[in-house]
Parts: C-alpha cells; sequence; structure tokens
C-alpha cells in the first residue's frame, strides 16, 4: 500500500510539474524538473499521457489536442516557423490538407532531424524569416505561425514549388474571409521580393 501511495504522489508531482510547463513537455527538461523517465512511460501506459512526437508528450486531461503536429514541431524545434501551405491552412485559406508541416528556419540553420511530424524545411533570409511572424497559444505551447499576409507573400516567392492555383486559391479566399490589408500584402510582398509579381493579382481584385 504504502508503494503504491508513493506511486501515486511521484505521479501526482510529475503531472503537477507537467501542467507547469503548459501541458506539453520534452523528456530531456521532464528529467531537468525532477521526473524519472520511468514516471513519463507509466504516465503514457495509463494513458494520462499522449506522445505527441519522440521525446514529447502531452497530458491528455487537457482535452483532445486542436494541433498536435504543429505544438509537436513548436517544442522539438523552437525556431521554426510555421509556413506555406500549413500556415495558409492554419488561417483557413486554402482547401489543401498538407501531409507535412511546412516550417521556416533563418538561412544558415542546422536542417534539423524529425522523426514524427513529417516537416518539409524552407531557409528564409534573415529579413523575411522574422517578419510578419505571429505567436499562437495551441495547447499550452507558444506555436509561431506566419501571418496571414506574409503566407500569401511566401507563396508567391515560391509559387513554382507548391503551384500557383495554390496561391491564387489562398488569395481569394484570404479576400473573402479575412479583412484585406493592402498594404501589409505590399510591405511583405516587397520583403520577399515579389512585389512586382503580386500587384497585377492585388489590382485585379480591387
Amino acid at each position: 500500500m504504502a508503494k503504491n501511495g508513493e506511486l501515486c504522489t511521484v505521479s501526482d508531482r510529475a503531472t503537477r510539474i507537467i501542467l507547469e510547463h503548459g501541458g506539453v513537455i520534452r523528456t530531456g527538461v521532464a528529467v531537468q524538473a525532477g521526473i524519472h523517465p520511468r514516471t513519463i512511460y507509466q504516465l503514457r501506459d495509463s494513458g494520462k499521457l499522449e506522445q505527441l512526437a519522440r521525446g514529447v508528450y502531452r497530458l491528455t486531461e487537457s482535452g483532445a489536442s486542436s494541433n498536435p503536429d504543429l505544438v509537436a514541431v513548436a517544442v522539438k524545434i523552437p525556431k521554426a516557423v510555421v509556413c506555406l501551405v500549413s500556415a495558409l491552412a492554419f488561417h483557413e485559406i486554402t482547401t489543401q490538407i498538407p501531409h507535412r508541416i511546412f516550417i521556416s528556419l533563418p538561412a544558415g540553420s542546422k536542417a534539423p532531424v524529425l522523426d514524427f511530424p513529417p516537416i518539409q524545411v524552407h531557409k528564409f533570409s534573415s529579413a523575411s524569416y522574422s517578419a510578419g511572424v505571429e505567436e499562437h497559444q495551441l495547447d499550452g505551447v507558444s506555436v509561431k505561425i506566419y501571418s496571414p499576409e506574409k503566407t500569401i507573400a511566401d507563396c508567391f516567392k515560391f509559387r513554382n514549388k507548391i503551384g500557383m492555383d495554390i496561391v491564387l486559391e489562398a488569395l481569394k479566399l484570404y479576400r473573402n474571409r479575412l479583412k484585406t490589408d493592402y498594404k501589409k500584402l505590399l510591405e511583405y510582398g516587397e520583403i520577399c521580393r515579389v512585389k512586382k509579381v503580386m500587384l497585377p493579382y492585388l489590382e485585379a481584385g480591387l
């Protein structure tokens, strides 16, 4: 009985620590906080922890995760900014369902290794990487995602890779669903060096 009581105390303490980290924690952080790896596996096997990716766990008592893949990437790759089709999907300005998470990293960054979820990395210049970044709280984790306007400019820049049909659909849905900000679109178009490419399509919608 005493042993079971001790385990319960250890489990409760681990749960409290994970909650203090927003309900999502990496194994390394958990160990540094005093949680034994064995306790993590016990919580996982009992269904109290959900494994989002290798070494990333989330308390199931927090309810169903709305964006587990984005959360896992944000925890594993702190510098990553969700971009292109994944950002379009987050902002609900595409009908595409991305089968990998598109992320940007600063040029010169070491390519990250992530078993799951699958990712597609794009290296952005310093100015482009830091422009238009929004931080969204998802399941207690701060996830960096480009704004709709910056995302559209990025899509124009990578139009040959993602397809012009996806770019134009995103622009149409952006106009229909969100408040159109032409000033920001042009500002990010300038940063991404696609302002001249974007102008005819923006003017056509005026």
